[in-house]
């Protein structure tokens, strides 16, 4: 493969990954209630996107530790903190975000250097940014929130879960790996090219055109392709701290994913999954989930149709699923 074929292959993939540095944190405690909430320190009018489909209540920003977040607020009900992947920003969820926002009060963030919010000068670090979240949750009023990240926005939502516990009632993580030893050898080496000599190829992609309507310094994107392609090399591996997280996790992939189907199930059994039977009665089922999900890849998921149907009940703490016993006792009703 050329050099060239290569970098337009990791362009593919940026949107989506996310390679992670393993920094060890200490868990805390769960079960603080969420608050209703305030008004922001500081507020802006929302902005408009193409791709967008819901319009927000309302929308700020928020500095913290250097970064200035730029944050959408949508729609009523329990508090969702979503966090889009690589290369993204709110605006790539469209439909989704419409969708959770019937129901959902839903805390949608560009994330460090992504759509509205400057790259800055700070380190970029998925568990600086995941302190970040935590933060950014308190100043809008939210003790706790329930959190969903799709690839790189579900490695903060990771790390966030793992340093912040009590802040996070359940955790839905799309597309999400624990150690960088997930993805398939080819994708890993194509990862490992990535910089801003892909800014060229790249003018002509909705990830570019995207990011230049809405960024605050477009001439920045060259940086920020340096940024991720140096977290992209980095070696991480999260799964001694996994087994600490107590509160509900959901894992959600496609059968066409980027990571490899064992490493999918492996997370699943660091999170108590996939031990034994779950039993006629679902006696020793699994507090955690994993769906595996058909005719999905990792470029698609975050839009697919069969996403939020599979994490809603998740998120409701609802399961439409009944034993044996209880389906032979419905019968006889």
């Amino acid at each position: 493969m050329s050099t060239r074929t290569a970098l337009a292959c990791s362009a593919g993939l940026l949107l989506a990954s996310s390679s992670l540095l393993s920094v060890p944190s200490s868990a805390g405690p769960n079960g603080v209630g969420a608050a209703q909430p305030r008004a922001a320190a500081s507020s802006v009018p929302a902005k408009s996107a193409a791709t967008a489909t819901s319009a927000a209540t309302r929308s700020g920003r928020q500095t913290i530790d250097g970064v200035d977040y730029y944050y959408e607020l949508h729609g009523q009900g329990e508090p969702l903190l979503l966090l889009h992947g690589g290369l993204g920003s709110i605006d790539m969820f469209g439909p989704t975000l419409a969708q959770l926002a019937q129901n959902r009060n839903v805390i949608a963030v560009d994330l460090q250097g992504h759509g509205r919010t400057p790259l800055g000068n700070r380190p970029f670090r998925l568990e600086a940014i995941g302190n970040d979240m935590a933060e950014l949750c308190k100043r809008l009023g939210f003790s706790q929130v329930d959190v969903m990240g799709y690839s790189l926005g579900g490695g903060v939502a990771l790390r966030l879960a793992l340093q912040k516990p009590e802040v996070v009632r359940r955790l839905v993580l799309v597309s999400t790996p624990f150690a960088d030893d997930a993805f398939y050898p080819e994708i890993k080496a194509q990862q490992a090219q990535l910089s801003a000599k892909m800014l060229p190829m790249m003018k002509d992609t909705p990830m570019y055109q995207s990011y230049a309507a809405v960024a605050p310094k477009v001439e920045e994107f060259p940086r920020l392709l340096d940024t991720i392609g140096e977290l992209m090399r980095r070696h991480y591996d999260w799964s001694a701290e996994v087994p600490q997280l107590k509160l509900p996790v959901l894992l959600v992939y496609g059968d066409g994913d980027m990571f490899r189907p064992e490493h999918e199930i492996k997370f699943y059994q660091l999170l108590g999954g996939g031990q034994r039977d779950a039993g006629w009665q679902r006696e020793h089922l699994s507090q955690n989930r994993l769906a595996i999900l058909p005719d999905v890849t990792h470029y698609d998921i975050f839009a697919s149709p069969r996403l939020l149907p599979t994490v809603l009940p998740f998120l409701n703490g609802q399961s439409g699923a009944k034993s044996w016993a209880e389906q032979v006792q419905a019968s006889k009703k």
